[in-house]
């Protein structure tokens, strides 16, 4: 403990030094030494001068773009999360002998404290993970759950004889509100894979509570968006905003001396200390409050106590000379992903790369982006149509093989017109089955972590508390998610056929989060080595921010921090193309009427949208001698390990 706790005081020291304790890197042009570590020097993904720090009030917060950052070279371990000092914490732990399944452990529990409207305790989250030794990969499932007495309008009335909407929406009263699941699942990760003791990972995060630290733009700039909501919660309210009710602003200290408790209990006596005794309670407590006018929630300390994390069968398929493994079910990001890399199998994409390519990735070909947004079109009509929480909706043939048959794939592929865009595209016919949602809104708050270890481990884990701030229901220091209203709000459709993604007791509400490792394949389809890790936040759109990356490293052949600076493209199953217009290649004036390839794709019948994407994307790739890593310059996070 006493060596861990020195090795945080010496990074979070450096951290201060360079600048990188506010998330806020601007101004420099070359990669800022970070700390010293035992194994070598640890280094930081930094921006090239011009990088912007402006807060936009969107659908989901948008921090401008960090020019011209540039790749980090290490050595046998690497991290890349959404927040340095959980980068750092990551970074430490791996520097001390630990495995990525410790590394997870740390950076989430810092995550939760310094980015709180994203991911925490009081969310979920999915994990993919390569152990080296087994040459496995393991899917671990820690989505929350409805609790037992939620029926299918829990989220659109009171109750059955009471049919008034949940006050004062759905999602800020405790109906939004589900069983948490992150604990549990990295309890069953660390367990599996762990190899420093697990109170030793809370550390830096309890340090970090009772010590401070400061508020970067990106959390302030959600607590301005946010403030009336979090005014409703007095938690809430005295964490977040000033005496006068004001939001508090960036490089405010903050400390937490709950989250310490809650954090300091939690690695004394592991995830029971959460799911049962005070805590549970206080949960229990502040679902079911109906301050501020709240509808109550109705989750129970039988619902927490009885939470189990699930491991799942990684779903890895092929594309090109590689394989993609990806989360199943009740995720809809890995078979999503998989079948519009299936779609675009069947055209080469190679011939087709950006130009003036340079450090943010360069300019898309407009033929490019348009098979991929079709590919994506189709992909997301049936992920819309079939996909929920397996254990209850079964897919087509009762496994994802039927969405991803390559005959299948192949046949949707030949919808696709090179030259005008289909607008919306129709599921595949497989029979009569219960009906999605259609298309989910862009979730506020979600994180991504992508990590390997010196023992040639990796781990891409995506964890979220599903809206900025979840349910804006704080308790014990920590955010409780809002997950619940990733079901549909309505049970069934006009026709009064069951929706898949209905919410039911127990049942786990659909997602897109696509944490995703890539593999080399042999001729004979056989596994090689492990190659890249990836994911990112970003709701449904997460589905195209991963592919995006993928086809930038894989078709394209750019190295991960070109990948995931590149322009953010693609669409859903609506008409609309998305292209981000916070990248400084393209020209989102006039609503892009001036950029060329903007005004290519319209010509093609697309309609294109240029707000600004809000990507939280990491990648890592594996080099000859080490790793190369990204981070999104869309948020503020950073790629650190070993020097070489």
């Amino acid at each position: 403990m006493r060596r861990t706790r020195q090795l945080w005081a010496g990074a979070t020291a450096a951290l201060l030094a360079a600048g990188l304790i506010t998330g806020c890197s601007s101004g420099s042009d070359q990669p800022t030494s970070c700390a010293d570590t035992p194994n070598g020097t640890a280094v930081a993904a930094a921006p090239g001068a011009g990088g912007s720090t402006d807060i936009a009030t969107n659908p989901e917060i948008a921090s401008g773009y960090r020019e011209n950052m540039h790749p980090v070279r290490t050595g046998t371990y690497a991290v890349s999360a959404a927040n340095p000092l959980a980068t750092q914490a990551a970074c430490g732990v791996l520097a001390g002998g630990g495995t990525a399944a410790d590394a997870l452990v740390a950076a989430q529990m810092v995550l939760g404290l310094v980015e709180p409207q994203a991911s925490g305790i009081g969310g979920g989250a999915f994990l993919l993970y390569y152990d080296a030794a087994k040459r496995t990969v393991d899917a671990y499932d820690g989505r929350e759950v409805a609790p037992a007495a939620a029926t299918e309008n829990y989220l659109r009335w009171v109750s059955d004889t009471d049919r008034t909407a949940p006050q004062p929406n759905a999602r800020a009263s405790g109906r939004s509100i589900g069983v948490p699941g992150a604990l549990r699942l990295l309890e069953l990760a660390h367990g599996e894979h762990g190899k420093q003791p697990w109170r030793d990972l809370f550390t830096p995060a309890i340090d970090l509570a009772d010590q401070g630290f400061a508020i970067s733009p990106r959390l302030a700039g959600q607590i301005a968006e946010s403030a009336a909501d979090l005014a409703r919660d007095d938690n809430a309210k005295a964490y977040f905003l000033e005496p006068d009710g004001s939001p508090k602003k960036s490089g405010t200290t903050l400390t937490n001396p709950a989250m310490a408790k809650t954090l300091g209990a939690i690695a004394s006596d592991g995830p029971n200390a959460f799911y049962t005794g005070a805590v549970a309670q206080d949960i229990v407590d502040a679902t079911a409050t109906t301050a501020g006018g709240r509808t109550p929630g109705q989750i129970t300390l039988a619902d927490l106590a009885g939470y189990q994390a699930k491991k799942r069968t990684a779903l890895c398929t092929g594309y090109r000379d590689h394989e993609i493994c990806g989360m199943p079910n009740p995720s809809s990001g890995g078979i999503t992903v998989a079948a519009t890399l299936g779609i675009l199998s069947n055209f080469d994409l190679a011939s087709l790369p950006p130009t003036a390519v340079d450090a943010n990735g360069g300019t898309p070909n407009p033929q490019a982006v348009h098979l991929i947004s079709e590919a994506e079109r189709l992909a997301y009509a049936d992920r819309d149509k079939y996909v929920a929480d397996a254990d209850f909706v079964p897919l087509p043939g009762n496994s994802p093989d039927t969405l991803l048959n390559r005959d299948y794939l192949k046949q949707r592929a030949a919808q696709i017109n090179p030259d005008r865009a289909m607008g919306t595209a129709q599921p595949g016919d497989f029979g009569p089955v219960p009906l999605g949602t259609g298309p989910q809104p862009p979730e506020h708050g979600t994180s991504h972590i992508s990590v390997v270890d010196k023992y040639g481990n990796a781990a891409a884990m995506t964890t979220t508390v599903e809206s900025a701030f979840g349910s804006f229901h704080v308790v014990d220091g920590f955010v409780l998610n809002n997950q619940l209203t990733d079901f549909s709000a309505t049970p069934t459709a006009a026709d009064g056929a069951p929706l898949a993604n209905r919410l039911q007791p127990g049942k786990r509400p659909r997602s897109s989060m696509s944490p995703t490792l890539v593999f080399d394949r042999g001729a004979d389809g056989a596994r090689g080595q492990l190659s890249y890790v990836t994911g990112s936040p970003g709701g449904s759109v997460i589905i195209q921010f991963v592919v995006k990356s993928l086809v930038n490293m894989l078709d394209w052949k750019l190295d991960p921090q070109q990948a995931v600076s590149g322009v953010a493209f693609g669409a859903a199953n609506t008409p609309v193309t998305g292209v981000g217009g916070e990248h400084p290649a393209i020209d989102a004036t006039a609503k892009g009427e001036h950029d060329p390839l903007v005004r290519r794709l319209r010509e093609m019948g697309h309609q294109v949208s240029v707000d600004p994407q809000t990507s939280g994307l990491s990648a890592l790739q594996r080099e000859s001698d080490g790793w190369i890593g990204g981070a999104d310059p869309r948020r503020e996070g950073a790629v650190m390990g070993d020097g070489k």
